[in-house]
């Protein structure tokens, strides 16, 4: 995270070189007419605060203001656009009693700086209002960040984080995914872990928080839930040196749309160390930003698939390379064998073990 720390005050700037002093990667910015000689680094500006504001809120991804909440709402105000892409905003006041979550306090990162910056200093606050925060629940629109789960309809984020903190009836079915990293804490009372996609669609719960890598299609369950996307899956892939982007394009679509798995969920792709060189397999990674992870033909040999090919042994060393890579990728078990695009690409899907 990049850190602009604003002050427009000698006592502002002493307490931005104190918080520098604790954590060197912020930037700090001031009016020049408080320039000075000391030894902390500090970014002096000719131009308008407003300005220099403004610039620094699409520059950064945190930005904290020394100087009053209100000034602070009057300037970013114009500058608002979208909760998942604004950075977080605090203000701190001039003697740094408190620090206060501004904007951006969830998916920004602003509650947690908050909480860090205020630390810093003995006898400061930190002021966080976000409803989750202060009734100490579930933060619909963070579960899973840290695992780096994907939420897929964003548009019921606002209902059912409503819902969470009302303290109404909420559903959890979880079907993968980091399970034991965050069940295992105290559950809110009005949530209640179910084991079937049916039992979420029972009047009882009002809303509902679904963690899966399957497509979703049952109107009843969509409508009142939020859907998580776990990194869950691996695509295991054998191609030829000839193999076109368009092909393997097609190829993961396919098997995805057909075993009803969603491309949200993958976390890496797996194969072969001996196709690392072929750009449209690379070409195809870069597009969808999935990671690539190969194997030498050795590892993938002592691996047990349902699908051994003699023909692929004959040309590759192994006997599998999508259904072998994909396992050992995953350290899971496969959840779609070999699927063959002929004449020069196969794919398996392999779902992840999760401890």
């Amino acid at each position: 995270m990049t850190i602009a720390v604003a002050a427009i005050t000698k006592h502002g700037i002493s307490i931005a070189r104190k918080i520098k002093e604790m954590m060197p990667e912020v930037d700090i910015y001031a009016p020049a007419k408080h320039a000075d000689n000391d030894a902390v680094e500090v970014n002096y500006f000719a131009e308008q605060t407003t300005q220099k504001i403004a610039k620094l809120f699409k520059s950064y991804d945190a930005l904290v203001c020394i100087f009053s909440l209100g000034a602070t709402i009057r300037i970013i105000a114009p500058l608002l656009a979208d909760k998942k892409s604004d950075p977080a905003v605090l203000v701190i006041d001039d003697k740094a009693n408190f620090v206060i979550s501004t904007l951006s306090g969830h998916i920004g990162g602003a509650n947690e700086l908050t909480l860090k910056i205020a630390s810093l200093f003995p006898n400061s606050q930190a002021v966080i209002t976000t409803a989750a925060d202060v009734n100490k629940t579930i933060s619909v629109d963070l579960l899973g960040k840290e695992f780096g789960w994907v939420i897929e309809n964003y548009e019921n984020v606002t209902k059912v984080s409503a819902i969470m903190v009302n303290e109404e009836p909420i559903a959890v079915y979880q079907e993968t995914g980091e399970k034991n990293r965050w069940l295992t804490q105290t559950v809110p009372k009005n949530v209640t872990v179910v084991k079937s996609l049916n039992e979420v669609k029972s009047p009882t719960f009002k809303g509902a928080l679904i963690i899966s890598d399957r497509v979703i299609n049952d109107r009843a369950v969509l409508e009142k839930s939020v859907i998580y996307r776990p990194k869950s899956l691996v695509l295991g892939i054998g191609l030829h040196w000839d193999t076109s982007k368009d092909m393997i394009e097609y190829g993961v679509m396919t098997t995805l749309k057909n075993k009803e798995l969603s491309l949200k969920s993958i976390r890496n792709i797996s194969s072969i160390s001996n196709k690392t060189g072929i750009k449209t397999l690379r070409d195809f990674s870069d597009q969808h930003q999935i990671p690539l992870e190969f194997f030498d033909r050795d590892q993938l040999s002592l691996i047990k698939v349902p699908n051994p090919s003699p023909t692929v042994e004959k040309y590759e060393g192994t006997a599998s390379v999508s259904e072998a890579s994909a396992i050992l990728s995953s350290k899971g078990e496969i959840v779609v064998p070999k699927e063959k695009f002929t004449p020069n690409l196969t794919i398996a899907v392999a779902r992840v073990k999760f401890e």
